[in-house]
C-alpha cells in the first residue's frame, strides 16, 4: 500500500498535513473485500450464513510479506420488504496485531444482487477530517450480483463532496469504475481451492483543496459461486503490483 502523506492548502497562511491518500484508498479497498459478505439465517443467491460468523483476510505488501489482516463479522440480520439487511463489523489489524480501524456497516441483498451504501467508502475517522469543510457529498451505491459470466460488466460506484474551508473550494471524488468479469481460473488461498471469476476494475481518487491531488489504481479481484466474498485481490498502480489481499479464514 501507498504510504505517503499529503500536504494540502487549507488557507492561504497554513498548511494540514493529512495522511488523506493513503487512509482513504487503504479504506475503500476494505469496503470492497466487504461488499461481497452476505450472512444471514436466509438464502440469498444460494448462500445460508448466520449472526456470528465471518470470514478473515490477510494483506501482503508488493514482495508477499504479510503486514495485516482485515476481521469481518456479521452481527445483525434483519428482513425489509424483498431484502435481507444485515450489519457487518469490520477491524483492520496492522502487522504488529494492533488494530488500525472498526466500524460497523449495513448492506442489503435481494436475491439476485448484494448491495453497499457507497458512504461505507468513507469511515468516522476520515469524516472528521472534513468536520470545518461542511462538506456534503452524494453517492452512487456498489453492487455485485450473486452470479457471474465471463464478459459481464458490472455498475459503477461513487463518492463525491463538495465544501468549502474559509475562503477556498473542496472537492472529493473517488470513483470505481471499468468493472468487467474478465476470466475465469483456479485461485488457492489457506482457505481452499475456488473455481474463481477474474473481475478488473478501476479506483480513481482526487481531492482539490487549493491544488488537485490525484491517484489512480487498477484492482483485480476473484471471486467464485457460492462464496460471495473475494478470495483474493490484486491492487495495481501504473501496472506496477503494490500489494495483494487473500481469504485465510471462513467460519
Amino acid at each position: 500500500m501507498w504510504s505517503g502523506k499529503v500536504s494540502l492548502l487549507a488557507s492561504s497562511n497554513h498548511f494540514y498535513t493529512f495522511p488523506i491518500m493513503k487512509k482513504f484508498l487503504l479504506w475503500s479497498l476494505c469496503m470492497l473485500l466487504l461488499v461481497q459478505t452476505v450472512a444471514f439465517a436466509q438464502e440469498c443467491g444460494g448462500v445460508a450464513l448466520k449472526e456470528g460468523s465471518g470470514f478473515e483476510m490477510a494483506n501482503f505488501d508488493a514482495k508477499g510479506k504479510e503486514n495485516g489482516k482485515i476481521i469481518y463479522k456479521i452481527i445483525k440480520v434483519d428482513k425489509e420488504g424483498p431484502f435481507t439487511v444485515f450489519n457487518i463489523e469490520m477491524e483492520s489489524f496492522s502487522g504488529k496485531g494492533k488494530s488500525d480501524f472498526k466500524n460497523v456497516y449495513q448492506m442489503k441483498c435481494d436475491g439476485n444482487v448484494v448491495s453497499m451504501d457507497a458512504k461505507s467508502m468513507i469511515n468516522q475517522e476520515q469524516l472528521k477530517s472534513f468536520q470545518n469543510m461542511e462538506m456534503k457529498f452524494t453517492y452512487d451505491n456498489i453492487e455485485y450480483p450473486t452470479k457471474y459470466a465471463v464478459g459481464d460488466k458490472l455498475k459503477d460506484a461513487s463518492v463525491k463532496g463538495t465544501g468549502q474551508s474559509g475562503p477556498m473550494g473542496v472537492s472529493f471524488d473517488m470513483n470505481i469504475k471499468n468493472r468487467n468479469v474478465t476470466g475465469q481460473e483456479n485461485i488457492t488461498t489457506p482457505a481452499g481451492t475456488f473455481d474463481a471469476y477474474k473481475i478488473k476494475s478501476d479506483l480513481g481518487f482526487e481531492m482539490k483543496m487549493g491544488f488537485p491531488v490525484r491517484m489512480e489504481m487498477e484492482t483485480i479481484s476473484y471471486r467464485a459461486p457460492g462464496v460471495i466474498w473475494d478470495i483474493k485481490t490484486e491492487t495495481y498502480r501504473k501496472g506496477k503490483l503494490m500489494g495483494h489481499t487473500e481469504l485465510t479464514k471462513i467460519y
